[in-house]
Order: structure tokens, then sequence, then C-alpha cells
């Protein structure tokens, strides 16, 4: 059992780089990648407790990609080596998250709703605020009942209170990836609004500007619907992967190493990725794998 799809307290979950790694070795993961969004900031402190334990650690990425309908996000995965183009796009990318933040606040102030940068800021406990402290302040205050009335009624994209921020252009995000060593893989691509032939065409697309897979297998999405993504991802020569998008407390019903209906996410899903450096790439590998 591995996980492809995590989130520490260095953006929006609520477990340290440190304490996911003592979580995946205590439910016995033979790999882990950390994916936090739009920082690489866990990354080492994650790296450094995985060394010399059974637990093979994959450094990783989850940036959002521009796009004007649905979400867009992508998995850098396997980013070994060279991330200083990547983190100084990241820092960018920061800049105009902290920036879009401010503008929602003051709408939200605006509004008659007490929020502050400074409460955010102590909800996120990082760096990173992103939407999702946003709806857990104002579930916090009593604004909305749930995480998800925030984003349906107050801060989801076409509310009241969302604004849009700058993200990376793909071809951008693909070739930064690549040039840290790693694979680009299109996150729970269900989010994209999209389905059937339009959605084929989308990761078709997706794929000629450097896109090496799909995260077919996701707690969003039914083991049917992972299936159907397997089968689009095997039809376009892409890998197959797949992750519990784990948020710790924030999301208690994902569980590290699941994934959609409970399953598993098997280690055959590691082929796809490049190996550590220094390690030999197994024999045989595959872009291929089909859930058993």
């Amino acid at each position: 059992m591995i996980d492809l799809h995590t989130h520490s307290t260095a953006s929006d979950g609520s477990c340290t780089p440190e304490k996911l790694i003592a979580l995946a070795l205590g439910m016995g993961l033979s790999a882990l990648a950390l994916t936090d969004h739009d920082t690489l900031d866990g990354l080492e402190r994650s790296r450094r407790s995985a060394e010399n334990t059974t637990l093979r650690f994959i450094p990783g990425v989850e940036i959002e990609i521009e796009r004007e309908k649905g979400e867009f996000h992508l998995l850098g995965l396997g980013i070994y080596m060279r991330q200083e183009g990547l983190a100084a796009a990241l820092a960018k990318v920061q800049a105009a998250r902290r920036s879009r933040n401010r503008r929602m606040v003051e709408k939200l102030q605006n509004a008659g709703i007490a929020i502050t940068m400074e409460e955010l800021a102590t909800t996120a406990g990082g760096d990173i605020v992103s939407r999702a402290h946003f709806a857990r302040l104002l579930v916090q205050k009593k604004v909305v009942s749930s995480i998800d009335a925030a984003f349906k009624r107050l801060i989801g994209k076409g509310m009241p209170f969302y604004e849009p921020r700058e993200c990376l252009p793909l071809a951008e995000a693909t070739s930064l990836i690549r040039a840290a060593g790693g694979v680009s893989v299109i996150a729970h691509p269900l989010s994209l609004g999209l389905r059937g032939p339009v959605l084929r065409a989308f990761c078709l697309t997706c794929r000629d500007q450097g896109v090496a897979g799909l995260e077919a297998w996701h707690p969003n999405h039914s083991p049917q619907e992972s299936r159907q993504l397997e089968r689009l991802a095997q039809s376009l020569g892409m890998a197959v992967t797949g992750g519990s998008d784990f948020h710790g407390e924030h999301m208690p019903q994902r569980k590290l190493g699941l994934s959609a209906g409970g399953r598993e996410v098997p280690d055959s899903f590691l082929d796809a990725l490049p190996p550590e450096p220094g390690a030999p790439r197994s024999r045989g590998a595959s872009l291929h794998h089909s859930w058993r």
C-alpha cells in the first residue's frame, strides 16, 4: 500500500511533515508522496523523517493551473533534483495568493462578515493560506454550517466572495516539474468539470503539453469512475496514479493509503514514477496498471 497524494501543515493539512511520515510508517505504507499546495516547504522535513526507515519518500507538489471553469490541479511527483526554478515560480504564485486573500477578506468585511488576515494565519498555522482556511474559519464563526457550504454558497468559483488569483500556465508548470526530475499528473480529473469525449480531448491536449498521467483513483471518484479514468489514461498512453488526498483532521473521511471506494493504493503505481537518485528503475516498468 502506498499514497501518492497527501498534504501537511506546510499547506492545508493538519499533520506536520514529521507526523505524516510517522502515520505512514505506523500503517505499514511502503511509499508516500507529500504534495502540498504550491509549496515545497515540507519536503525536506519529510525526507529527513523517512531516512533509514522502510518508507520510500517521494517529494511532490500540487499546483493550481490556469483555467476559467472547473478546477485544474497538477501533481508533480518525484521532484528529486534542481528545484530552484520550481521554487521561484511557486514564490510568485504564493505572492498572488496573498494578494487574492486580502481581496477576499475585504469583500467579506464589506458584507459585514468579521474576518481578518490574522485569524486566517492562525487557522492555517503555516505560510500558505488557502480558500480551505477561509472555509474553516467561516465554519468556526458559524457563518456557514460546513466547509462544503462555504464553497458552494460563498467562496467557490462564481460565488459572491470568490476572487481569482494568478496561476501557472500548464506548459510552464510541466516544464518546471520536468526540470526538477518529476512527472506531471492531472489530480482528481473529474474536478475539471468535463466528461466523455470533451474530457478525452482535454487530456490529449494536456499530454501534448507534457502531462504524463492521470490520478484516476481519488476519494472523490467512485470505483466505476476511477476504472473509466484508468481506461482513458491507458488509451492515451498516459500513466495511472492514485492517492488519498489526505488532509488529516481537516478531512477525517479520507484515510491515508486509501482511495476511491476505500480501495488501497497499490505499489504497482510506483513504476510510472522516476526512480530515486542512484536507484535503478525496475525492469519491465509500465505506465499502465489496473486495479486488481
